[in-house]
Formats: C-alpha cells, sequence, structure tokens
C-alpha cells in the first residue's frame, strides 16, 4: 500500500514534467520555423518531422532523428491520462534537455 501511495503521490510531479516538455517542444518548433524562415528563406514544411530535418541540414540541429525522436513523444502526449503512454514519455524527457540546450545555443545567434 505504501509504494502505491508513493507512486500516486508522483503522478503530478510525472504530469508536470510532461507539460513542461510539451511547452518546450513547441517553442523549439516555432523559434525553429522562424529562423528557418526569416535567417534562411525557408517555408514552413508540411510536417514538423520535415522542418527539423531541415534544421539539421542548415546546422541548427546536430541529430535530426534525435529530433523526430521527441517529436513523436510530444505527439504522445495528449494520451497522458493513460499511465502506460505517460511513462515512456516521462522517461523519454532527460533525452531531451541537452538537445534543447544545443537547439538554444544554435539559434542564439539568428534571434534578436
Amino acid at each position: 500500500m505504501t509504494s502505491d501511495l508513493l507512486r500516486e503521490s508522483e503522478l503530478p510531479v510525472r504530469d508536470g514534467v510532461i507539460q513542461r516538455f510539451e511547452i518546450a517542444m513547441d517553442v523549439a518548433r516555432q523559434l525553429t520555423v522562424r529562423v528557418l524562415k526569416e535567417v534562411f528563406g525557408r517555408d514552413e514544411a508540411p510536417a514538423l518531422k520535415d522542418t527539423f530535418r531541415e534544421a539539421a541540414k542548415l546546422g541548427l540541429v546536430a541529430d535530426a532523428e534525435a529530433w523526430i525522436g521527441h517529436v513523436n513523444a510530444r505527439n504522445r502526449t495528449s494520451h497522458t491520462y493513460d499511465s502506460e503512454i505517460a511513462m515512456p514519455v516521462f522517461a523519454h524527457v532527460p533525452s531531451f534537455v541537452p538537445d534543447a540546450h544545443d537547439l538554444l545555443a544554435r539559434l542564439n545567434p539568428h534571434v534578436a
């Protein structure tokens, strides 16, 4: 019973981490699209995954496939009411953090 209570007490933390991941991914997408358009003259790709592939070609992200993994995790966040989906998304977040820092460093010279 104690482990059930502990697990229950961790749900708000898990949900908060997932929510912040959603926001961070949305901001990453918006900034990347903006830099691709305003700095490199590229139109917004029809699919978000293509946005990060294009960003990788231009050196804005180091690894397009890692970002596609982040996009896939972000796409699953609408189902986080289901613990079987929420836990893998929560477990994915630590791999996102260094990529987000790297993206920020690469975008920073292009964003006023």
